[in-house]
């Protein structure tokens, strides 16, 4: 497996950035976790959208699921329908809008199977539904949190992750209980205690260099790594 993340930042994007957006390749097939906005256009630069195996979405909210609004266009155009998988709780508007030909909306089953790959989710902790995604193909094993505060149930399920991809949006100091996101110092603590074997720091704040998140990551889970578009992890 390879994923090549194209978009990293939240709740918006920097000038000329995408905000999330992680393209997971293998075997020649290639499927897309989130998209949000920008996204569509970085993806033109790796692959045909029209040949994706999936779209698996964290959650719908905007920057992580809004440019799905513009590859509808491509897709109508091409004569073609697109899996996509969304928590099964969320009935929200942004649902409605893509209930189209070109898409095949679908609540996330108890285990899936795309390209080979097994597929299971976690509720976590946000303001609206949301899936942390746990993927493995047999020998490597990749977790995206999606957006989440501390969750008692995560590092179970990220248990032994040779790549932890987790939500990092604050500071230790920005932190709260009753925020939406986990701190970079939090995301690290999910690695120790899941005993991940790499931590990359995503939903990036256009606000904060991410060498700093990183920093404060690092003095929990030393080699904790901030994500940049264009970064590709190998797998």
């Amino acid at each position: 497996m390879r994923l090549r993340v194209l978009g990293c930042h939240g709740p918006y994007p920097c000038a000329g950035g995408a905000t999330s957006g992680y393209l997971l390749e293998k075997d020649g097939q290639a499927l897309l976790m989130d998209c949000g906005s920008g996204i569509f256009g970085q993806l033109m630069r790796f692959t045909d959208p029209a040949e994706l195996a999936g779209v698996l979405l964290s959650h719908l909210h905007y920057d992580h699921a809004c440019d799905l609004l513009v590859m509808r266009y491509y897709l109508e155009q091409r004569g073609k329908t697109l899996p996509v998988y969304v928590p099964p709780e969320d009935h929200s508007p942004f649902r409605e809008l893509l209930s189209c030909p070109a898409f095949d909306v679908a609540p996330y089953p108890e285990e899936l199977s795309l390209m080979g790959l097994r597929i299971t989710t976690l509720p976590v902790r946000h303001p609206v539904p949301c899936r942390a995604l746990r993927i493995t193909d047999g020998e490597k094993t990749l977790v995206f949190t999606g957006d989440t505060n501390d969750c008692p149930n995560l590092a179970g399920f990220a248990r032994g992750a040779d790549a932890l991809l987790a939500d990092a949006a604050f500071l230790s100091g920005e932190w709260a209980e009753n925020k939406p996101h986990m701190s970079a110092a939090g995301a690290a603590r999910l690695a120790l205690e899941a005993q991940a074997k790499a931590l990359y720091l995503t939903h990036l704040p256009v606000t904060h260099d991410p060498e700093t998140l990183a920093a404060e990551a690092r003095n929990v889970y030393p080699g904790a790594q901030a994500v940049f578009p264009g970064l590709v992890i190998g797998l």
